[in-house]
């Protein structure tokens, strides 16, 4: 089908034409899209390629494709280590106890700073949780051995002062767990409240004003409110945290790490590098990689099957 003076304006002509008009018109904003793009491609979608020294007996001088083919038994002899359980069991214990205790956290966070009803208060209230986000762990090791030391911590003096034995906090198993949690509410709560805050101002204020009028107590508004508001945003970060619980962090567990505590604080990330990295056995990290990677994906999956049965979006 022809115009009387233009192209053939049939429905494939039509969909290409505007699909480009509509990119042209927000060419600046695609823009924008290309750092974020480009970092996924070189830093997340390139390096899979080298995933497939996990089948292989990376040699430097043969290279990823020169060295010789060996099947699964990097996943056996992965398998067949005697620490690999301990080390799966203490990866798996310490994610768990994290989402449990840490996320509602930020939740309580965004809450409470919702009620506050001065703007300048509530700014820098917000200035001042988030800012030990920007602390590097090794700098919050350094404060947490100033804490904590049985010699000279403030902590053991307290205790001294109270007649109590000094205690061996960072070189204790039994007091890792807790540390390592404390530390990681410290840290991140702040920054993770400021999603649940942007989630917040969505919300049609006349919802709460309509609700003050009812005679709606602030409990109330909250629980009728504010959170079903923000219960779609909860939903994502829970399923994003759930397809992360395999991961610990290298930072924070190396820091806090040592001889005596060695036995609960070993997980992947610092099995990883101990026996694949730092021993030169690269096909060796890539398999416990590709490993806890997998996992990750099957807890993602089934809890979005489990949000999507529960009447939620999920994330995809």
């Amino acid at each position: 089908m022809k115009t009387r003076n233009g192209p053939p304006t049939h429905p494939p002509y039509r969909a290409v034409a505007g699909g480009w008009a509509y990119f042209w018109r927000n060419r600046y904003l695609y823009l924008l899209l290309v750092p974020c793009v480009a970092y996924f491609i070189v830093f997340h979608y390139a390096p899979m390629y080298g995933l497939i020294i996990t089948f292989k007996d990376f040699k430097f001088a043969k290279g990823i494709l020169g060295s010789p083919w060996v099947g699964l038994d990097n996943f056996l002899y992965l398998f067949s280590l005697k620490d690999f359980y301990r080390v799966l069991g203490n990866s798996l214990f310490l994610s768990v106890l994290r989402l449990v205790v840490c996320f509602p956290i930020p939740i309580i966070l965004t809450l409470a700073l919702n009620e506050i009803p001065f703007l300048k208060y509530r700014r820098a209230a917000q200035t001042m949780i988030y800012l030990p986000y920007f602390i590097s762990w090794v700098v919050i090791g350094g404060i947490l051995v100033n804490l904590l030391s049985p010699s000279w911590g403030i902590v053991n003096t307290f205790i001294k002062s109270l007649g109590g034995e000094p205690v061996f906090f960072l070189g204790s198993a039994k007091y890792f767990r807790r540390i390592a949690v404390v530390s990681h509410i410290w840290k991140t709560a702040g920054w993770d409240t400021i999603i649940y805050l942007a989630a917040v101002t969505s919300i049609n204020p006349e919802l709460y004003e309509a609700a003050v009028i009812d005679g709606a107590s602030r409990l109330q508004r909250i629980r009728h409110i504010t959170v079903p508001g923000i219960k779609g945003t909860i939903v994502i970060l829970l399923l994003l945290a759930i397809g992360s619980l395999m991961n610990n962090g290298f930072e924070q567990i190396y820091v806090l790490q040592n001889s005596s505590n060695l036995a609960v604080a070993e997980v992947f990330e610092t099995y990883t590098y101990k026996l694949g990295i730092v021993n030169g056995r690269f096909s060796f990290a890539a398999t416990v990689g590709l490993f806890s990677s997998v996992v990750g994906f099957v807890l993602l999956m089934l809890a979005n099957f489990g949000a999507k049965l529960m009447g939620e979006e999920g994330i995809f």
